[in-house]
């Protein structure tokens, strides 16, 4: 019994060789049935080819070394995934018709190959994969199909792991951007810690292991006698929040074309924009959740701002107005808040002036839908944006951005120098 359960199991993996061996027991019945020769060579046959080719494919997946080197793990839309693939025999036969294969779920990653092997004989080849979708994927892991000329067997082996792979979503350089200004808070007020190094020292600490040797205050580890380390605060400036609107039922359009790619680009720039100018920044959005980046500086922190908004779906079911407002107690005169959203509803351009009325500096950027897809006019919101005096930018799908978000800068540059005497 077990050793037919065992033969049941192997005619379901191989059913061709089951019919062909089913098919060669055909022919041996009729053979003593009618006396016919070649019924009976042809049941000889299969008897001898097929178990041959059973240990011929064995033997093709077996004694295989396979290394997979991953170069990159997190990259911007447009750049390439690195990486190098090397396929190594161990075996002094041949192997013939090996398909190699790095499964992933990165769009467009093509690294499939048939590769033929000779006696301990080696193959390699290196794979660049454009980077086209933002998001997170998953590479690897690698896997190599062996298979015999007639198709009746064919064996697999899995080697490696699942890389993790983040891609960034596009951020262009902005020249030039402006946004109103907040009422920066008296010198010594709102002063805050951080773990970056500004010309503002607050005091002293013991050394911890980590510590950079540039942040030891050599006199006072001379006085103490044990290492002591400076501490810095960050200079007195306004927080800039982004609000990225990642509600469903606002955006149109699809891939790159749509709505939610343009927004999370807006976002990106600005973020690069003040990051650069060594501003604190914020990002606060809800997609498949309530996403919120505490405003602070530095690379490592635009970074994780990178982050977020490679994740970001519009999948949300929060309207605008209402985030808006759950969030507002983070939001004071010390603070500039810019929504980014092609919402044609008005209800979150009153919320904004509300905002506004209450000392907060306030911007957005208002994608007009209806250049993306089927969708209202945003002439309504923009009307009820400038009747509230809430500086706003419009994009359309086929915008430079850096031109679309330069606009402002020149024409504020033209007030001031209009204001003078």
């Amino acid at each position: 019994m077990r050793l037919f359960g065992r033969a049941v199991a192997l005619g379901r993996r191989y059913p061709s060789a089951a019919i062909a061996l089913s098919l060669g027991l055909i022919c041996a019945i009729l053979g003593f049935a009618t006396g016919f020769w070649l019924l009976f060579r042809l049941s000889y046959i299969v008897a001898f080819a097929v178990p041959l080719l059973y240990l011929w494919t064995r033997s093709m997946a077996n004694g295989l070394e396979v290394e997979v080197i991953r170069r990159t793990h997190r990259v911007t839309q447009g750049q390439s995934l690195e990486g190098r693939v090397i396929v190594r025999s161990r075996s002094r036969v041949p192997k013939l018709w090996l398909e190699v294969e790095d499964q992933s779920s990165v769009p467009g990653h093509a690294a499939k190959r048939v590769v033929t092997l000779g006696p301990r004989g080696i193959d390699a080849w290196n794979y660049a994969t454009p980077a086209r979708v933002r998001g997170l994927y998953e590479l690897g892991p690698l896997r190599v199909v062996a298979t015999d000329p007639f198709g009746f067997f064919r064996m697999e082996r899995v080697f490696g792991q699942t890389a993790s792979i983040l891609v960034y979503p596009n951020a262009p350089e902005l020249p030039n951007f402006y946004i109103p200004p907040a009422n920066l808070p008296g010198e010594g007020r709102f002063r805050r810690r951080t773990h970056n190094v500004t010309p503002n020292v607050s005091g002293i600490r013991d050394y911890a292991p980590g510590d950079s040797y540039n942040r030891i205050h050599w006199p006072a580890t001379a006085r103490a006698g044990r290492p002591m380390v400076k501490q810095f605060e960050l200079d007195p400036a306004s927080d800039i929040w982004i609000i990225l609107d990642l509600e469903r039922s606002q955006h149109v359009g699809e891939g790159e074309d749509g709505t939610e790619e343009a927004a999370v680009q807006v976002c990106a720039s600005i973020a690069r924009y003040f990051i650069n100018a060594n501003r604190s920044v914020g990002l606060i959005s809800f997609g498949d959740d309530l996403r919120i980046d505490d405003p602070d500086r530095g690379q490592n922190h635009y970074t994780r701002i990178l982050e977020s908004l490679a994740l970001a779906r519009a999948t949300g079911d929060v309207p605008l107005t209402n985030l808006i407002i759950e969030e507002s107690r983070r939001f004071g005169r010390h603070t500039t808040v810019v929504v980014v959203t092609p919402s044609t509803e008005t209800e979150w351009a009153l919320t904004l002036t509300g905002l506004s009325a209450r000392g907060v500096k306030v911007a957005s950027v208002l994608l007009e839908a209806d250049t993306y897809g089927h969708a209202p006019s945003t002439l309504d919101v923009y009307g009820t944006l400038a009747a509230g005096g809430v500086y706003t930018y419009t994009v359309k799908r086929e915008d430079d951005l850096g031109r679309a978000l330069g606009a402002g800068a020149e024409l504020a540059i033209r007030e001031r120098e209009g204001a003078r005497p």
